[in-house]
């Protein structure tokens, strides 16, 4: 089934700036509409609809890094008629408004945009367990936080920064169901542009009940990205910046 999905997920990619209906991806799956929403969901972790939503903003990023349209002209490129609309659902999903992100990019990201602070702490309960990456050459940095859903996307009640595998934390978790997510990114990957650059593993979890004062425990197993995978939206300094930190030039230039 994972191949229909697939093929529904390819129209997304290319006809992202069009229209498209679940009758149109369904076909595109060749399944049903009530099939194919399930299946979708089981193999990605969100609904269809999310899923495209990702898929327009992960381009209109690209298009404010790539280009100098206006944020008018990306709304319409990526299938919005509404800037308003646009705008408002690109600033929650990415943590930044469209013209912010621009400039942040291009200027230099310093740091991921900092955690929703709780209303009462006292009130939270903290999720950690372990990290376990595949083996690999490469110098990863891996971004673990808690969302609603299994895309990273907006700004996260709670993250972590862990280098290479190990153990992370997340202090100050709300009561709810939460999805733990993590993104390992390479850390000195600045000879392609943003636009080009992918996490070198990625992987989420199932929802996760936390309840106050309470600590639970989630080990995370990421894996190579693939297309089932949903773009991810959340500003990361490894894959959005247009220029390398200054840490990352002094260590290119030994």
């Amino acid at each position: 089934m994972h191949k229909h999905v697939e093929e529904a997920i390819n129209m997304m990619w290319q006809r992202y700036d069009e229209p498209l209906t679940l009758t149109d991806l369904a076909g595109a799956a060749l399944l049903s509409k009530f099939h194919f929403t399930r299946v979708f969901r089981m193999a990605t972790g969100t609904s269809p609809g999310r899923f495209l939503a990702a898929v327009r903003f992960y381009r209109a990023k690209h298009l404010l890094l790539r280009t100098s349209l206006s944020i008018t002209d990306i709304s319409y490129r990526v299938g919005y008629n509404s800037l308003g609309t646009f705008t408002t659902r690109f600033t929650k999903s990415v943590g930044v408004a469209p013209g912010q992100y621009r400039h942040l990019a291009r200027t230099g990201i310093g740091m991921l945009p900092p955690s929703r602070g709780p209303v009462d702490p006292a009130q939270c309960g903290t999720v950690l367990g372990r990290l376990h990456i595949p083996s690999t050459d490469r110098r990863v940095r891996i971004y673990a936080a808690v969302f609603s859903s299994p895309i990273l996307q907006g700004i996260p009640v709670s993250h972590d920064v862990v280098e290479y595998g190990g153990h992370y934390l997340l202090n100050a978790v709300p009561p709810g169901d939460w999805h733990v997510c993590a993104a390992a990114v390479e850390v000195d990957n600045f000879d392609i542009q943003p636009w080009d650059r992918r996490p070198v593993f990625f992987g989420s979890s199932t929802a996760v009940a936390v309840r106050p004062g309470a600590t639970t425990e989630v080990d995370l197993t990421l894996h190579p990205t693939r297309p089932l995978d949903t773009p991810i939206l959340l500003v990361i300094p490894e894959l959005d910046n247009c220029r390398p930190s200054e840490a990352t030039r002094v260590r290119q230039t030994r």
